[in-house]
């Protein structure tokens, strides 16, 4: 799984997130399920605290806990599940797979940026971290380096 660093092109400014999430939980949970709920939920709020605060991305997100899941997975319908992996349930791969919901991966206006390398916000600035060579490269439904761009789904627009 590629791991992701917050990557937005408004880096040094404060913006509102509109993102919700809730998390799918057993009535009668087993220790298991216990430990994971609470180490998700603490990844989930990280998460969604930065993108509060670097971000205006708005999604309602449904979380669960599925143990046959190898790693974490999310799709742009707003379903995120983790699996019993607890090496993944972390901030940074809450932000990864919050990253999927918002058309990461998932989208045919992901696809047409990657295809025309149009990033044209990020690009200057993985540029002025890396240098004039630096570029985005995209493969899997993901890219790198550092990992997240915001896309507006429906015009494809870099935000």
């Amino acid at each position: 799984m590629q791991f992701s660093l917050l990557l937005v092109a408004a880096y040094a400014c404060t913006a509102s997130a509109r993102l919700s999430w809730s998390l799918a939980k057993a009535s009668n949970p087993t220790a298991d399920q216990r430990d994971a709920y609470t180490k998700i939920e603490a990844a989930m709020t990280k998460a969604v605290a930065r993108y509060e605060k670097y971000s205006d991305a708005n999604k309602t997100i449904r979380v669960a806990y599925a143990p046959g899941v190898p790693t974490a997975e999310a799709n742009y319908n707003g379903d995120l599940r983790f699996g019993s992996n607890r090496a993944y349930m972390t901030e940074r791969t809450a932000m990864h797979e919050i990253s999927h919901t918002l058309g990461v991966g998932q989208t045919a206006a992901f696809d047409r940026k990657c295809a025309a390398g149009d990033w044209r916000t990020a690009l200057p600035l993985i540029k002025s971290f890396d240098g004039a060579n630096a570029k985005i490269t995209c493969g899997g439904g993901h890219f790198w380096p550092y990992g997240m761009i915001k896309l507006d789904v429906p015009t494809g627009r870099e935000t």
